[in-house]
Order: structure tokens, then sequence, then C-alpha cells
């Protein structure tokens, strides 16, 4: 299939970008755009198009669900951290977009602590070349893939709101003992590298990604609760596992120190994420204490409601993969 390069395709109008620092910004209706989305809004404007606007640095490079590329529409103000685009005659503005929204920069960004792709490389990166008409049936599926996965998202939202209905119903006031983090979890950590997994390994490999990764050893055999103890935003998970599996020296590894449901208590815990993120420390990476943890409080219903709950958890969770 034939391609062309974005020099080619695109205007490039990165030299009309003016970033404003955020004390020198004034509040107003338009958008201010940066790497990743709109940073702030501002009482001017500097562009107004149908443009794509591509990460130059701090976007996401190399992940597979945040894209680096995004459009905008109207009025709007962007500053130096993106690449601004506008297609030629003869590209659709959607179809760029996509065209750009996951595409594999690696080689081509550079830079240590943050990366960057500079705008001889941007220039360069190629996309498949078709007709406008091809272009457009390609973008009116796309749009209606994105139109089924919205709705399932919105559907396991609500699945997600009756568990929490639930847990509300079977055990909010109800006088059931509370008990601290310490008397709750047996709390170890992995102790490898997050750089330790290989593709394809025997073993479920635990880290602070929300993605699973594989290894071909392993240190635990057991059930536990996965906690992730840093992340560059606050924003953790909790897994759950039954079996053998290996963990990064940062992800606490839990252990119910009763026959309690294991189910429940990664309720609790993801329950409690939000707050957990509000309470993070750390600059660049934020990260997760035993002191921060040890204040957490959990509900201890009875365990035949454990596990009547759990069942219930279970059950919804099945309708999620339906």
């Amino acid at each position: 299939m034939d391609s062309m390069k974005l020099e080619d395709c695109c205007e490039i109008l990165d030299s009309q970008r003016v970033p404003i620092t955020g004390s020198d910004r004034t509040s107003g209706d338009y958008p201010y755009y940066g790497a990743n989305g709109i940073q702030d809004y501002v009482d001017d404007f500097i562009f107004d198009d149908e443009l794509v606007l591509l990460a130059e640095d701090g976007g996401n490079f190399g992940s597979k669900t945040r894209p680096i590329a995004y459009r905008v529409s109207g009025k709007c103000w962007v500053n130096n951290h993106a690449h601004v685009l506008k297609p030629k005659a003869g590209l659709d503005v959607d179809y760029l977009c996509y065209s750009l929204m996951f595409y594999d920069v690696g080689g081509m960004v550079n830079g240590a602590t943050r990366q960057k792709l500079t705008q001889a490389a941007m220039r360069q990166m190629i996309i498949p070349k078709r007709s406008l008409d091809e272009q457009i049936e390609i973008v009116n599926i796309i749009k209606k893939v994105q139109g089924v996965i919205a709705s399932r998202k919105e559907e396991l939202e609500q699945l997600d709101l009756l568990i929490k209905a639930r847990f509300v119903e079977m055990f909010y006031e109800k006088g059931y003992p509370v008990l601290k983090w310490n008397d709750v979890f047996i709390t170890t950590t992995g102790k490898l590298d997050s750089n330790a997994s290989v593709e394809k390994g025997a073993y479920p490999f635990f880290t602070c990604s929300k993605e699973l990764l594989r290894i071909d050893t392993y240190a635990f055999d057991q059930e536990a609760l996965l906690l992730a103890g840093n992340n560059a935003a606050g924003k953790y998970d909790v897994k759950y596992y039954a079996g053998k599996f290996n963990a990064y020296q940062r992800t606490y590894v839990l252990s119910l120190k009763e026959n309690w449901s294991y189910r429940l208590f990664q309720y609790q815990l993801e329950d409690k994420l939000e707050y957990l993120q509000q309470q993070s420390l750390g600059g660049l990476t934020k990260y997760l204490t035993l002191k921060i943890l040890g204040e957490l409080e959990f509900v201890i219903p009875p365990e035949e409601l454990q596990s009547e709950f759990e069942i219930f958890v279970t059950q919804v969770t099945k309708s999620k993969v339906v």
C-alpha cells in the first residue's frame, strides 16, 4: 500500500504556537491545549480550524490505551508541547487523527526522563495513502466501533454501581466490627525489578502497571490481593489472584489474616483508591507507605454474608465478559 509523509500531506503550524505560563493566563472560554488534551481555558485564541494535535513531549508514547494524537475543532490556543497539523486537500482530518492516535514512535522519540518527538522526526512519520472516499469509509467504521465501546462502557459502569449498591445494602451502618489494615492483612512485597518480565512467561508477574505481565519464576503460591505501591499519577489498582505468581518490589502482596472473602476486601480496597490517590506521597511518581495504608478501616461482616456478597460479585463480573 502506498504511504505519505506528514510533511507532504499536512500543513505544520508549530510556528504559530504560543505557550503561556499558568500565572500569565487570563481565564476565558477558549480551550488551551497541551500534549494530552485541555490544560486550561483562556480568554483568547490563535487557531480556528479543524486540526490534529500530536504530542511533542510528555505524550503517552508507547501506550496501547492512551493516544498520542487528538482532534480539535474551532477557536483554541495550543502550547509548545503539541505539534499542530492541518490536513491538506484530499486528507480527511478524522482519518489523519485515527492514523496517528496509537502510532508506534519507538525509535523516533528521544530523551531519558521526558521523551520528545521532534518536529524533524514527526515530519517523516508516514500514514497509509487512500482515496478520500476510502478514508471516510474507514472513519465511519471506526466511529461505529467507538459507539459500541462507549455503550458497553456505560453498561459496565452500571454494573459497578450495582455492586456498590449491594455493598451498601448489605453492610452499611449495620453495626458490624471495623478493623484497621494491620488487623486484616499480612503485608509483604515482591522482590523483583519491573523489567524482570519475559514475554509469554509461565506465571503472572504483578507490577504497578495495570497490564498483567508474565515471568518464568514464581515466589508466591497462594490466594492474594495485589495492590500497586507506586504510580506516576497515583491511580492505583487492586488485583486478585490465586495460584503461583511473582511480584515487583513495589507491589504489595496482601494475605487475609482470617478465613474471610478476598473478593469482599478487594471491593473495599477498590472503594478507597481515590482516597489513597489523595494521600499519596512523592512528586513525579506517587507512592503509598505502610503508614498511609495502616490507617485504612474495613468492615468485617459475618462470614456467611461475606460469601453471599462474593457470589453476587462473581455473577455480576460474569455479566461483564458476556
